[in-house]
């Protein structure tokens, strides 16, 4: 059994084998110019059990906030691209294990394996320019974590590979536009016919937005309307996967 939470944006609390899994971690309620929008579940989440890895698919800022990561405990796990640990132990004060495409770590009972993305990596600095990854979560089921990614052609072979339980998959972004290496609803959906999970869960949309008075934003399309897109497409395009679209703080179960 496999239980998740999605907290917002990229951050996804996974609790699959022994151990309990956090991605992309942005705990606040502001990152630079952007806010959260609704409800921040995290710190009651976070209260009764700390994560024991963290995962990090890339270091965008919206990704991987400094002071969401040096709140964790000390002893946490940062799984990250290959180049980011010298910068995340000086600035974040974790314990970093880098990897690169292609390599597993096996933690407890579940091997995590880095895998390919394809996601436009503008210049961060004073962040490393880094790869960007995708990552699955095998113990006697598996979930595939896609932080920021666009469609690729290995897709095909992640899913027939690991036999994906869930796939968590980002269908939207912030702003009212994408830019390149963005999955929409639509690609989102034409993911599940490579990837074949049994079932999807659309991240990455919703909780963050440009700064603001919460009633400017209350009624933007583009918050509010991703998932039910996606879980429209996906019915048309991948019957075979069940569509389950969380809001900020729930939890679902993959038996």
């Amino acid at each position: 059994m496999t239980r998740i939470n999605y907290i917002g944006h990229a951050t996804v609390l996974i609790d699959i084998g022994h151990i309990r899994v956090l991605t992309d971690p942005v705990l606040r309620n502001r990152v630079l110019f952007l806010q959260r929008h609704g409800r921040n579940p995290a710190p009651g989440l976070l209260e009764g059990r700390e994560p024991d890895v963290v995962l990090l698919s890339h270091l965008h800022y919206d990704h991987v906030d400094l002071p969401s990561l040096r709140s964790l405990a000390k002893a946490t796990t940062v799984i990250a691209p290959k180049g980011s640990g010298n910068y995340l132990r000086r600035w974040a004060g974790v314990k970093v294990r880098e990897v690169s495409e292609g390599e597993q770590v096996q933690v407890a009972d579940v091997q995590i394996s880095a895998l390919p993305a394809e996601h436009a990596q503008p210049f961060n600095a004073p962040r490393p320019l880094t790869p960007c990854l995708t990552y699955v979560m095998q113990n006697r089921q598996s979930v595939y974590f896609a932080g920021d990614t666009d469609l690729y052609v290995d897709m095909h072979t992640v899913g027939r590979e690991f036999d994906l339980d869930l796939a968590l998959l980002p269908v939207w972004g912030y702003g009212h536009r994408l830019g390149a290496g963005h999955l929409t609803p639509l690609t989102a959906a034409q993911a599940l016919t490579r990837l074949q999970p049994r079932v999807a869960v659309p991240i990455h949309w919703g909780a963050l937005r440009y700064i603001g008075p919460h009633s400017l934003w209350k009624r933007a399309e583009h918050l509010n309307a991703p998932p039910q897109a996606f879980a429209a497409h996906a019915q048309r395009l991948a019957p075979q996967t069940e569509v389950r679209v969380l809001q900020p703080g729930e939890w679902t179960t993959v038996n």
